[in-house]
């Protein structure tokens, strides 16, 4: 059954319209602390704190959040769970946390990559991982029902952690297995997208030596992500060139995501961090299972990996694919070209951090630049364009017979040279129209009319 708010990441939307103003939010807490609270009862959970259930609230640098923690909390409360908030902090440290503190859970009000006026609300479970498709349905069934509180005695109690960024950033370090001499004598400069690390990446690639420079580190409420971090990676590109840095690295604004620059000022996208990650491991002897990438993965990834003899696999688009298919394969490294991506031997969740570190160790290992480890990766021409949509539109979108005769004759005229793919957006109204293929004209033409007919197709 389709839900109704919960999307590949959690509820998002624009602060003020359904589902992310205070009334929900306040809802949405007593609804989710409801249904944690009878997974315990049942069994079904062993993470508790002591006597009292708790939960871990923390956020991103958006105006809003103050706003949604306090309604949550207030939810929480109402439902007799203890709120443990924690205030600005990566979305994947609030996954250690979660784990650290045997909460119930770990809540997280960010937008990720999104601008500042929208906002959203996404969990993990007591393990630190995406939370179950069968728990967000309890979650919004639960929501049907009436806001009843416990008992006055029964009341949760809130918490605020005050050493929640020195736990997150000590974690991050002892993920790191840098050679001896950890990070000294490497120039970075680090964008944190005025975002949820702007304290903590800092502070962790100091601490193991690095020197460093820092942009996108003056969070306002209102400039998360806008003009920086690793959807505009081109500043952090003329900064590290500017500096005559060794590398860049660029976050988003929950910090779960890296997007990298060598030091000609080349970005370097999550496809090709990937294939570095994987042949490191495998050099050391530590890969497990396939790579696992997703549908829009760049077909350069993976013939890069068949030639290393390293298996490939693609999810469906979304973190929480990728996880699961790794999973079940038994991989333990994959993600997303937008840069999202996940060491299972290092953490429960991907991690912009830790991902930039385990790139950083293997250029120490291998004495090599970051230009020199993701050289093997020749990414073949995409061309990527996103066409906003009506809400719910991108099923009668696709299935309209002037969009799939579109695809037909695109997909004909590159044969076995490229390939199309129409995908919807998990978190925006938006239908993402892709083309690959050897010749970087062509894809970029048939991209751009394949975009004007599914634009025709929803105007009409």
């Amino acid at each position: 059954m389709a839900q109704r708010y919960f999307g590949t990441d959690g509820i998002r939307g624009t602060v003020g319209e359904t589902p992310m103003t205070p009334d929900f939010a306040l809802h949405l807490g007593w609804a989710a602390g409801r249904v944690l609270l009878d997974q315990l009862a049942r069994g079904q959970s062993e993470a508790h704190n002591a006597a009292r259930p708790c939960v871990v609230i923390g956020k991103d640098t958006r105006l809003s959040g103050y706003m949604f923690e306090s309604a949550l909390e207030a939810g929480f409360a109402a439902a007799g769970v203890d709120v443990l908030l924690v205030g600005p902090l990566p979305t994947p440290g609030i996954a250690y946390l979660t784990r650290t503190f045997r909460a119930l859970a770990g809540v997280v009000i960010s937008a990720s990559h999104n601008p500042f006026a929208d906002n959203g609300v996404k969990f993990f479970s007591q393990y630190g991982q995406k939370l179950a498709d069968a728990v967000e349905a309890d979650i919004e069934a639960m929501l049907d029902q009436p806001l009843v509180t416990a008992g006055a005695d029964a009341l949760g109690r809130a918490k605020r952690v005050e050493s929640a960024s020195g736990r997150y950033i000590e974690f991050c370090k002892s993920t790191a297995r840098l050679p001896e001499g950890g990070l000294r004598g490497v120039h970075l400069v680090v964008d944190c997208a005025n975002g949820a690390a702007y304290q903590t990446a800092p502070e962790v690639f100091r601490e193991l030596g690095a020197t460093v420079h820092t942009i996108g580190h003056a969070p306002d409420g209102l400039n998360i992500n806008l003009d920086c971090g690793s959807t505009h990676p081109e500043h952090l590109a003329e900064e590290v060139v500017r500096r005559g840095a060794d590398v860049g690295i660029a976050l988003d604004g929950d910090a779960d995501r890296c997007i990298m620059v060598d030091a000609a000022g080349q970005v370097v996208d999550g496809d090709q961090l990937l294939f570095a990650l994987a042949e490191d491991r495998q050099q050391t002897g530590t890969l497990a299972g396939p790579v696992v990438g997703t549908l829009m993965s760049n077909l350069g990834l993976a013939l890069a990996l068949e030639a290393r003899d390293i298996a490939f696999e693609r999810a469906k688009v979304g973190d929480r694919y990728v996880f699961e298919r790794l999973v079940a394969l038994g991989g333990i490294v994959g993600g997303e070209s937008s840069g999202h991506l996940l060491c299972l031997d290092r953490a429960t969740t991907g991690d912009g951090t830790v991902s930039a570190l385990q790139v950083l160790a293997a250029m120490a290992r291998r004495e090599q630049s970051l230009a020199a480890l993701v050289a093997p990766v020749e990414k073949c021409p995409q061309t990527l364009i996103n066409v906003r949509i009506g809400r719910g539109a991108a099923s009668t979108l696709m299935a309209a017979a002037e969009v799939r005769e579109a695809v037909q004759k695109v997909e004909q005229d590159l044969g076995n040279k490229g390939r199309v793919l129409l995908r919807p957006s998990g978190t925006e109204p938006l239908l993402r129209v892709m083309v690959e293929g050897l010749d970087a004209d062509r894809v970029d033409r048939h991209a751009r009319a394949l975009a004007d007919v599914v634009e025709r197709s929803a105007a009409a």
